[in-house]
């Protein structure tokens, strides 16, 4: 059932990136709050896991549209490193809901409801819909025209569609998105497990878990503004290597060198998917009006690495070798990002960009 969103995510990713073309960020990121909305209120009244599921599925239609639509915005409104700082606060906002989430459900939403999870899903159904009042509200208060991009209200054009894969650059890009989600979402899902396997109880485990979740929040908002077009290829290069030894380091035993590990995965977790936006945003095939398009392009395949990279990984590490292989995996994957970069560095020589 948890497992529903992301299988729709990867077939809406692709619609929705139209829809905000033709509807604008504006609506499109009101809509998406309202369907997260839905999603929570859907699963308060759950009666069977058929109508759970369904609820949990919703949830898929909303997330792109937000995934797609913040991104698009920024690239809208910024510039230059601007652009990159617009996207590394953005960037923050998974952290720190998550942190919130993790940390206040429990100890606060929980016992409000009465012990009831269908109280505590219908308070953070609560929390979307609020969200999405709260920026139509704010746009509200702006200047006139300042809810409407240049270019929004294009219409779907299958043309547009085959241009932006006809690029190289667009289709390494999105070939390191597979590979980036992979690794980001083999390592969210399986490290508290894969930390257990060394020795640690799940309370130390759980703790230590969490630390590339911090070090992110200070990535994501340092290194987005630092990926200025000069210094951006390299930038991600220090990521993949980054993640490449977190791979290797995590092999070993507890002890510093997982500590390494730990930081440098929250380090390159943080950025990695954001630089690789920012590729797509300043792509010169890629015009201002097709971003919606090229983001639902970017999301649906980052979302299939997304899904892959938990079950690739917990079944790899079903076989004798354990965790040792599912990261040796990872190692492999970082390698072939840094290929793929390499690629996108030549063809973007000859393009003359």
């Amino acid at each position: 059932i948890l497992g529903a969103w992301p299988l729709v995510y990867i077939a809406a990713a692709l619609p929705c990136g139209v829809l905000l073309d033709r509807i604008g960020t504006r609506r499109g990121l009101f809509l998406a709050g309202l369907v997260i909305a839905l999603s929570g209120v859907l699963r308060s009244v759950a009666d069977g896991p058929g109508m759970l599921l369904f609820a949990v599925a919703v949830f898929g239609i909303g997330g792109p549209l937000i995934s797609v639509g913040a991104p698009k915005l920024v690239a809208g409104r910024f510039q230059g490193p601007d652009r990159g700082t617009a996207m590394g606060i953005y960037m923050t906002g998974p952290y720190l809901g998550g942190i919130a989430s993790l940390s206040l459900t429990h100890s606060v939403l929980l016992p409000l409801a009465g012990g009831e999870w269908r109280g505590v899903t219908l308070m953070l159904a609560g929390v979307a819909a609020v969200s999405a009042l709260a920026w139509v509200t704010v746009l509200g208060r702006a200047p006139a025209g300042a809810g409407r991009l240049a270019g929004e209200g294009k219409k779907f054009d299958i043309g547009a569609f085959v241009e932006l894969l006809r690029h190289p650059e667009v289709r390494l890009i999105l070939a390191m998105s597979v590979g980036i989600f992979f690794i980001n979402h083999a390592l969210n899902n399986w490290l508290p497990v894969v930390l257990m396997a060394k020795g640690l109880d799940a309370a130390e485990a759980g703790l230590w878990a969490a630390l590339p979740s911090v070090v992110g929040v200070v990535g994501a908002l340092i290194l987005p503004r630092l990926a200025t077009p000069r210094w951006r290829y390299r930038i991600m290069a220090a990521l993949f290597v980054m993640a490449f030894l977190a791979s290797l380091l995590l092999q070993g035993a507890a002890g510093p060198g997982m500590v390494a590990a730990l930081v440098m995965q929250g380090i390159a977790r943080s950025a990695m998917m954001t630089i690789a936006m920012l590729f797509l945003m300043e792509t010169p095939g890629v015009p201002p009006e097709r971003l919606g398009l090229a983001g639902g392009l970017f999301f649906t395949m980052a979302e299939i690495g997304g899904v892959l990279g938990p079950v690739v990984f917990g079944a790899i590490s079903e076989t004798a070798l354990g965790f040792g292989l599912p990261l040796a995996v990872l190692s492999l994957i970082c390698l072939g990002l840094m290929v793929a970069l390499a690629a996108l560095v030549r063809a973007r020589r000859r393009a003359g960009a």
